[in-house]
């Protein structure tokens, strides 16, 4: 069974190798960088940290490859790609209209008998929204898969080969944050989850992210937008039961457990793990461990210390 260990970001205060030395004392390890894009190959601190033979992975230079020997799958990809930005367009219009229907009620100052009833169904409508998004992502992208076949693509196949023998003859993977969507892409691209499967993984940021469930981007104070959290797509569910939310002190209101609670209550019954510098939490098989404390978000909008 895969044991994985879910972690803060790395940048600041850097202890996967102490992760890595735990899970994994002895051979090498591989590392995914994917999510940095065309900064993939910057590894020379990253190997430091970890402190013994580690390969990368190369998944986003293997898909530019693939991509740019091949015209006719390179346009069908960027079409996908194209098409997803469209759905999240739509989607993030209806949820705007969703959340305000929440929070409407949540502002009202005078709650008469029919209030919890009539906030229930607003959550439960904005549910069924998120509900939605997801199945259809995941439709186009069985779509796509079933149009396309792209494990059965003659360089996919080739760099499959590849990466399954490093993956194997590796002790560990390590697979490091960035842009959470251009990593999840390249992980599908090359069947990463079945070739994971089993294996020890180290997981930071966008990577803790890509392979949990669900994908939920959010920012209560964002540059530009509402600062609505929305679903992205599905991850790659290696992690199950649980929604990291990396950079949560700096990303979301933690003083407003009013919007803490929303959040939670909305993405029940996964478990809301904020993830800041120096936190850590440990799957077995896919399941949270409970004999290992971790912060964790409550339904009533309070962070919580769990486990031990």
């Amino acid at each position: 069974m895969s044991r994985i260990a879910l972690l803060g970001p790395q940048r600041l205060q850097p202890f996967v190798g102490e992760v890595a030395r735990g899970l994994e004392p002895h051979g090498s390890g591989a590392v995914i960088t994917a999510g940095w894009q065309e900064h993939e190959d910057a590894v020379v601190e990253l190997h430091e940290h970890l402190d013994r033979p580690t390969h990368n992975l190369d998944l986003y230079k293997r898909a530019e490859e693939v991509l740019r020997h091949d015209p006719s799958f390179a346009d069908a990809y960027r079409e996908r790609q194209n098409e997803l930005r469209e759905l999240q367009a739509y989607y993030r219009l209806r949820l705007d209209a969703a959340i305000e229907g929440v929070t409407a009620l949540e502002r009202r100052p005078e709650r008469g008998p029919r209030w919890e009833e009539a906030h229930a169904d607003a959550m439960k409508a904005l549910r069924t929204l998120d509900q939605e998004h997801a199945a259809r992502v995941e439709e186009g992208n069985a779509r796509f898969e079933k149009q396309h076949n792209p494990l059965e693509h003659d360089h996919i196949r080739k760099h499959r080969k590849q990466l399954r023998k490093m993956v194997d003859d590796a002790s560990f993977v390590a697979i490091a944050g960035g842009h959470v969507a251009v990593l999840l892409n390249r992980l599908r691209l090359f069947g990463m989850a079945e070739l994971l499967a089993g294996k020890t993984i180290i997981a930071w940021s966008a990577g803790a992210m890509a392979i949990s469930e669900t994908i939920v981007l959010f920012h209560d104070n964002p540059p530009q937008g509402a600062g609505n959290a929305e679903i992205l797509e599905n991850g790659l569910g290696l992690a199950r039961g649980v929604l990291p939310l990396p950079h949560s002190k700096r990303r979301l209101n933690l003083a407003s457990r009013e919007r803490i609670a929303r959040l939670t209550n909305r993405f029940a019954p996964l478990r809301c793990i904020p993830m800041d510098e120096g936190d850590r939490v440990d799957l077995d098989g896919g399941v949270l461990l409970k004999n290992r404390t971790y912060r964790a978000f409550t339904t009533a909008g309070a962070v919580e210390t769990a486990g031990v």
